[in-house]
């Protein structure tokens, strides 16, 4: 009889952490050498052995691929494998921590799919604590993982090794991490997942995972529920079908790269943003229902890709602003004025995450007046693509 899963909440990420269970599987473990095994043991102790291990650590995390960082828990077997599973409804990145005193050194990002499980920690490293943070890709939005961790550590946009991680350099920005206490599996690894409110299992966050993405692509499934029926089933063979894929793909483990590509496409129906600068882009969306005007931000565009906002209902009108950023999250400037898309139309929006359905005094809530412009959906899709002029 399966073991009883046990759980225990995670400050600042709303997800879950849980015991391991058997249908956890490994999709990613890589060994390391045993010369870095051996050189990482624990036991020293003095000035000069921390010293030691701080540059151990440093040599470590910078000639290693992302799939090998390793740490030592005290309480935990010799040489056991730390996995992070995926049980939400979103293509997630994430990105570990490693605190031992001497130095706080991150890296990332690992890219988990919904369903599966990768090996993040290998091995035996001294390490006083794991800290954890977790971001969706782009395509969704704004990200629907709350970082809310205490531990503000350094991260860049796209795949990093930073060893001194306390301090940030140009390019890095600070992210907050989260300590994790992952439990241990029958298997004698450590394991911490995932989840969201729903508390999908493995089936139900891999269909949730499908039917979230299809909605982004401009299919009707109803609800986002991880439950099958003949809404989800019309509209994944409609998605086939519109991409000349076989039903093969849908057991295929590129099902979701082949989701999330088809979502940064352009659609024929509903809003399409498309990055045609060098420059990642911040977006937003706002709708007007007849009630009220509501603005949501912040979506990232990376350059090159396109992304569909997620626009429920049927507005009787949709605006558009959006932001051209460097590394920093600065504004990208052309003869002293910001690269930005936009009109006339003054809605509220502030820096970080938001959603407002009030529009008037902006500055006295916390926001700031943007100028969006209208898009003209009378065709029953529109695409914006942003370029350098």
């Amino acid at each position: 009889m399966e073991a009883q899963e046990t759980k225990t909440v995670m400050a600042g990420l709303v997800p879950a952490i849980h015991d391991l269970s058997s249908r956890a599987k490994n999709v990613d473990a890589r060994d390391f050498s045993a010369e870095s095994r051996s050189a990482l043991l624990p036991g020293h102790d003095g000035e000069r052995a921390r010293r030691h291990r701080r540059s151990t650590l440093t040599r470590f995390l910078m000639t290693l691929p992302a799939a090998a960082i390793s740490f030592f828990f005290s309480s935990a077997p010799a040489f056991a494998d730390l996995k992070i599973c995926n049980r939400m409804s979103y293509v997630v990145e994430a990105a570990i921590g490693i605190d031992d005193k001497a130095a706080t050194a991150t890296r990332g990002w690992f890219r988990i799919d919904p369903a599966t499980c990768r090996v993040v920690v290998q091995g035996t490293l001294s390490a006083d604590r794991i800290l954890l943070n977790a971001r969706a890709l782009g395509v969704y939005g704004a990200s629907p993982i709350p970082q809310n961790g205490r531990d503000m550590l350094c991260v860049a946009q796209d795949n990093f090794v930073i060893a001194a991680a306390r301090q940030c350099r140009s390019g890095q920005t600070q992210a907050a991490f989260t300590q994790i206490t992952p439990t241990q599996g029958d298997d004698g690894n450590l394991v911490a997942y995932l989840a969201e409110d729903s508390e999908y299992d493995d089936e139900q966050a891999r269909l949730a995972g499908i039917q979230r993405l299809l909605v982004i692509a401009g299919y009707d499934i109803g609800a986002i529920d991880g439950v099958d029926g003949p809404k989800t089933q019309a509209a994944l063979a409609a998605f086939l079908k519109s991409r000349g894929l076989s039903t093969d793909v849908v057991s295929s483990p590129n099902l979701f790269k082949t989701m999330v590509d088809a979502a940064q496409s352009p659609s024929p129906s509903g809003l399409t943003w498309c990055n045609d600068t060098p420059h990642k882009v911040m977006a937003a969306v706002a709708t007007d229902d007849g009630k009220s005007v509501t603005s949501r931000g912040w979506y990232r565009i990376d350059p090159k890709t396109c992304l569909h906002p997620d626009v429920a209902g049927q507005p009787k009108q949709i605006f558009s602003f959006a932001e051209a950023v460097d590394g920093d999250n600065r504004a990208i400037k052309l003869k002293d004025k910001p690269l930005n898309w936009g009109g006339d139309k003054q809605l509220c929006t502030r820096e970080t995450k938001f959603e407002t359905n009030e529009q008037t005094d902006c500055g006295t809530r916390g926001f700031a007046p943007t100028g969006f412009g209208a898009v003209d959906m009378s065709s029953g899709g529109k695409t914006l693509r942003f370029a350098v002029p």
